[in-house]
C-alpha cells in the first residue's frame, strides 16, 4: 500500500492537514451512545475499547434536526446547513408549490470537502449504505478520480459515474438495504479500498435500520455492533487515523401498548383554526420501513392566505402534550442554524417518546408494526465522538467543550497527537 501523500486544504473557511496515513471517517446512523455502551459493557466492541482506552471518546452535538441528509450534508462539508442549505430530507418549496426532496447535490449551497481533498492529492473514496445520500457526497469528486458508491446500488456502480465498476469483486454481493448487513458492507468496502491502496482518505456512512428496530440490548444490535467493529479493527490494522461520530441518536417512540405515540398536527390545526395548513416532516424519505415519515420535529406553513395571529398558532400547538418546543421562522433560523429559505413558518420539536405527523390518513402504520423508534429532536441531538490516537491539548480542550458532530474530519485530520 503506497504511503499517502502529507497536505493541506482549506474549504469554506476550514483548513484541513491530513498527514501521510489514511484517513477514515465513519458516520454511523442513528448510533445514539447507548448502542456503543451495551456492546462494550458485554466485550462486543474491543477496537471500540482500544480506541477508546488510548484515543479519545466523547460526545459531540449533531445538527438539528437531527435527520440523516441534514447531519451527513453538514459532516462533509464542514459547516451547519445555514451555509450548505440542507436543512432536512424534505422541505416544501414555496417558489414552486411543491414539497421536495433533498436527497441530490443541486441542493448544496456549500462544497464538500472531497474535491479538495482529491486535488491535493489523496485518494479519495465515500462509501454510503443509502443511495439518497452517494449524489451529495459524489459532488465532484468523480470527474477528478475520486469513488463514491452505495451498498444498496453496488452491483449498479459504473466507472464514468461511480469511479469504479468492480464493487462486487471487490466486497461481496449487494446486500438488502433494510439489513445491518447494508451497514457493515459500507465498512468493509473501506477496508478492500483502503487495502487495494485504491484510496487512502475515506468517508464511511452508515444506515439506521437496525437502531430503528432493535433497542441497544437486543441480540441482533449486539451481534451488528460486533461486526462494526470487526471492521474497525481492520482499517486500524491497516494503519488508518480513525474517527466515529454519529448523524443522530434513536429513541423508542411509542406509548406502553406498543402503539406509536404520534400528535398529528395538521389534524390539530385544522380542528382549532380550520384548513389549510401545511405539516412538512424533513425525515420523509423513500425508507419507510425505518419509521413509517414519523420524527420528532416539523416545520409548518401557515395557510395562505392567512388572517390570523401566528403567536396564537404557536401558543396552541405549544401547549399541547408531548410538545416540547416550537420556534417562529426566524428565530429558528438563528438558534439552529437552518436556511431560512427552506423553512416553513414556524417548527416544531416533540419529546423524547413522542413523533409528529401530518393525519393519520397520511402514514401507513403497518410499515412499523413492529414498534416505532424514531429520531430528529433535541433528544437525538447529542452522538458519539471517538478517535483512535490522544488529541492535542488544543483539540482535546475543543472536544471538552461543545464539539460539533462536522467537525469530525478536522478533529481526526489535525487534532490527533502524532
Amino acid at each position: 500500500m503506497p504511503t499517502p501523500i502529507a497536505c493541506s486544504f482549506t474549504v469554506n473557511g476550514r483548513t484541513y492537514t491530513p498527514p501521510a496515513c489514511p484517513i477514515a471517517v465513519i458516520c454511523l446512523d442513528g448510533s445514539a451512545d447507548e448502542y456503543l455502551d451495551a456492546a462494550l459493557a458485554r466485550g462486543r466492541m474491543p477496537n471500540l475499547a482500544r480506541m477508546s482506552a488510548t484515543g479519545w471518546r466523547g460526545f459531540a452535538r449533531g445538527q438539528m434536526p437531527s435527520f440523516t441528509n441534514v447531519n451527513n450534508s453538514s459532516i462533509v462539508t464542514g459547516v451547519p446547513p445555514s451555509v450548505h442549505g440542507i436543512g432536512g430530507n424534505f422541505f416544501y418549496d414555496t417558489s414552486i408549490g411543491q414539497e421536495v426532496m433533498m436527497n441530490s447535490a443541486k441542493f448544496l449551497r456549500a462544497p464538500t470537502i472531497f474535491p479538495a481533498a482529491q486535488a491535493a492529492g489523496r485518494k479519495v473514496a465515500v462509501v454510503t449504505a443509502k443511495e439518497k445520500l452517494r449524489d451529495i457526497f459524489a459532488s465532484g469528486l468523480i470527474t477528478g478520480g475520486g469513488i463514491a458508491f452505495s451498498s444498496e446500488k453496488a452491483r449498479e456502480a459504473k466507472l464514468e459515474t461511480h469511479g469504479l465498476d468492480d464493487v462486487e469483486a471487490l466486497v461481496g454481493p449487494t446486500p438488502h438495504i433494510y439489513s445491518g448487513d447494508a451497514s457493515i458492507y459500507v465498512l468493509k468496502a473501506g477496508v478492500q479500498l483502503l487495502a487495494a491502496g485504491r484510496a487512502d482518505f475515506l468517508y464511511l456512512s452508515t444506515t439506521d435500520f437496525m437502531q430503528h428496530k432493535f433497542v441497544p440490548e437486543a441480540p441482533e444490535a449486539l451481534d451488528f455492533y460486533a461486526g462494526i467493529d470487526a471492521e474497525i479493527g481492520k482499517l486500524l490494522d491497516l494503519g488508518a487515523r480513525v474517527g466515529v461520530t454519529a448523524d443522530h441518536g434513536m429513541n423508542s417512540k411509542q406509548k406502553a401498548d406498543g402503539s406509536p405515540n404520534v400528535i398529528y398536527l395538521e389534524s390539530e390545526l385544522g380542528k382549532q383554526f380550520g384548513d389549510g395548513f401545511r405539516v412538512i416532516l424533513p425525515i420523509t424519505d423513500p425508507y419507510v420501513v425505518h419509521h413509517g415519515a414519523l420524527g420528532s420535529f416539523a416545520q409548518v406553513h401557515l395557510p395562505t392566505p392567512f388572517t390570523g395571529s401566528i403567536t396564537e398558532v404557536i401558543a396552541f400547538v405549544a401547549a399541547l402534550p408531548g410538545i416540547t418546543e416550537v420556534q417562529p421562522r426566524d428565530l429558528a433560523a438563528r438558534l439552529l442554524e437552518l436556511p431560512p429559505d427552506r423553512m416553513g413558518d414556524f417548527v416544531v420539536c416533540s419529546g423524547r417518546d413522542v413523533v409528529l405527523g401530518r393525519t393519520p390518513a397520511y402514514h401507513d402504520l403497518k410499515a412499523i408494526e413492529g414498534g416505532l423508534r424514531s429520531h430528529g429532536g433535541r433528544y437525538e441531538e447529542m452522538v458519539p465522538f471517538v478517535f483512535s490516537g490522544l488529541l492535542t491539548p488544543a483539540y482535546a480542550a475543543r472536544a471538552l467543550g461543545d464539539p460539533r458532530n462536522f467537525d469530525i474530519f478536522e478533529f481526526t485530520c489535525n487534532g490527533i497527537a502524532a
